[in-house]
């Protein structure tokens, strides 16, 4: 079957999506008999300078995916056909299955430097194949994610509506974007394929073009509203205020068509929001709700909020789908134990952590997050509630562990709930939380 303009990946080119040298260096490890079992970390290790936290997102959802990575025909026909892959590796890849284990942070959880996202125990030529993959997966929705969450935070308690995919890096950051949308707390979504499939709420008014194309916006208004009774118009193709009047006028003369909310699109958002509300609440319509939208970000709707804007919910495209602040984190897979040996890498601002790990999460008295300590896997008498969970064990996925996965965005809420008040703030600047080493992990580290 031809592919070639698909715009998507299936399952069973999963194996493919990888860069080259991951395959080379799994060849060679056959090669050499090089069969040992193999720790891979991955983390960041700078916090981007416009954010406090990051929330981890997608680590599970790749998890689900590489337990199930399979070479099957039709990629084994493609890699024997760049002449760079024996016959006989080929051969041991067409019964490869992950027979490791996957520890990961919940998804919603807040995250900070060097703290291991998800780390990856397996024989090395397993753990290695996975690299590209899972970071590619975990960096867009993290990153995703993260930007959402600070909308929801300028929000203070009002819906925040994605609006985004128009702009997006592609159909797959569209449609996964959601579930990293989902995650963060976001209330709905205009896109209809990641909504089904992301169970998130679908939202969406009109477009500008729909009043352009009639002749007369009272009546544009009129129709729409008797077709979708309990809508939202977008009153702002002409003037703004005299639409919102019309609005009103229609109301007046059809009480039953029930307009929910107007939705402005454009000009200065505040003034309009205070003038729309004057318009409704003198005629009565106080029940009618305000949506805001037009190149919003966290800080745009901050300042509106500040400023006393009466709006009711925000609708955020192309800011948060791009995060256009902070696009990427540098996130790192790295091998930190093979073979029952510690690894440490030494280059100059690369330096990684060694052997397995977990993270524990300490509380202050009034339950807020204190601090947290990375240690070695197994150290005893380390303090706080352990981060890290078993999602694949021996290649199978934990039933109980991906129950706890679907809690993804009830967890993001109650971390929020618990972060400092400095973590919550949406300037750039230090995040001031304390991560620390454990005395194992801390000796360890300068013994190598």
């Amino acid at each position: 079957m031809n592919r070639a303009n698909s715009p998507r990946v299936d399952d069973d080119e999963l194996a493919l999506l990888t860069d080259l040298y991951q395959l080379t260096m799994t060849q060679a490890y056959w090669k050499e008999a090089m069969h040992e079992r193999a720790t891979f970390s991955l983390f960041f290790r700078k916090m981007p300078p416009t954010r406090r936290f990051m929330l981890a997102c997608g680590q599970q959802h790749a998890a689900a995916l590489l337990s199930r990575l399979r070479f099957g025909d039709t990629v084994l026909a493609g890699l024997s056909g760049t002449g760079l892959f024996d016959p006989g590796f080929l051969d041991w890849l067409s019964d490869w299955r992950f027979e490791g284990d996957i520890w990961t942070l919940p998804e919603g959880t807040p995250v900070f430097a060097n703290e291991p996202l998800l780390e990856v125990d397996a024989p090395i030529a397993q753990a290695q194949l996975l690299e590209s993959l899972v970071m590619n997966l975990v960096q867009l929705e993290t990153v995703l994610a993260s930007k959402a969450v600070r909308l929801v935070i300028a929000a203070q308690g009002r819906p925040v509506v994605d609006f985004g995919m128009r702009r997006m890096h592609g159909v797959d950051a569209a449609v996964r974007g959601v579930r990293a949308y989902r995650t963060a707390g976001l209330a709905g979504t205009s896109n209809v394929l990641g909504g089904l499939r992301h169970d998130l709420a679908i939202n969406g008014t009109m477009a500008h073009s729909y009043i352009l194309a009639h002749d007369d916006e009272r009546e544009a208004f009129r129709v729409f509203a008797r077709h979708y009774p309990g809508t939202t118009l977008l009153v702002d193709t002409h003037d703004t205020l005299e639409g919102v009047r019309k609005v009103i006028e229609i109301m007046h003369e059809e009480p039953a068509v029930g307009v929910k909310a107007i939705r402005l699109d454009s000009g200065n958002l505040g003034e309009l929001a205070k003038g729309a509300r004057a318009l409704l609440d003198e005629a009565g319509h106080d029940d009618i709700t305000i949506v805001a939208s037009s190149g919003l970000d966290e800080h745009k709707i901050q300042t509106l909020l500040e400023d006393g804007a009466p709006i009711d919910a925000f609708g955020v495209g192309t800011q948060m789908g791009v995060s256009a602040d902070a696009p990427v984190i540098d996130l790192s897979y790295k091998l930190v134990e093979y073979a029952g040996t510690p690894r440490i890498k030494h280059s100059p601002g690369k330096i990684n952590l060694p052997c397995r790990k977990q993270v524990y999460r300490q509380l202050d008295a009034q339950g807020r997050y204190a601090g947290d300590i990375i240690a070695l896997r197994d150290e005893p008498d380390i303090a706080g509630e352990p981060l890290l969970r078993p999602l694949v064990r021996s290649g199978d996925l934990s039933v109980e562990e991906m129950r706890l996965a679907d809690g993804a965005r009830e967890r993001t809420k109650a971390s929020l709930d618990r972060l400092p008040g400095a973590l919550r703030e949406l300037a750039p600047g230090e995040a001031d939380y304390p991560v620390s080493l454990s005395p194992g992990l801390e000796a360890l580290s300068r013994r190598l």
